[in-house]
C-alpha cells in the first residue's frame, strides 16, 4: 500500500502550533477530514472533545453538545466562514 507524501511545513509555516481544535457539526464547503488535514498541516492538533485546553470550536450546522461545552468553558467559536478565512490567510 502507497501512502500518499505529506509536505511537512516548517515551523514559521505552521502558525497553529501548540493551538486544540475541535469540529462539530456539518461543513458544508468541505469535509470534516479535509479540514483536519488543513488545521494540522499549520501545525494545529485537532480534537475530537473539547476541554479546557481547546483553542477555538469549529462549528458547523447542527452543532450539539459540543458547542455548548465550548460555550460554558469560553472556548472561541469558529465558523465554517471563519475557519475558511483562516486557510486563506495562512495558505492552507
Amino acid at each position: 500500500m502507497h501512502w500518499p507524501a505529506l509536505e511537512v511545513k516548517s515551523e514559521s509555516e505552521q502558525p497553529l502550533t501548540g493551538l486544540t481544535y475541535v469540529l462539530t457539526g456539518t461543513l458544508h464547503t468541505l469535509t470534516r477530514n479535509d479540514a483536519k488535514a488543513r488545521l494540522q498541516t499549520l501545525g494545529a492538533k485537532v480534537a475530537g472533545s473539547v476541554s479546557a485546553k481547546t483553542h477555538a470550536l469549529v462549528a458547523g450546522e447542527k452543532a450539539g453538545s459540543k458547542l455548548t461545552k465550548a460555550q460554558e468553558l469560553g472556548i472561541e467559536i469558529l465558523s465554517e466562514d471563519d475557519l475558511m478565512a483562516l486557510f486563506a490567510e495562512h495558505g492552507a
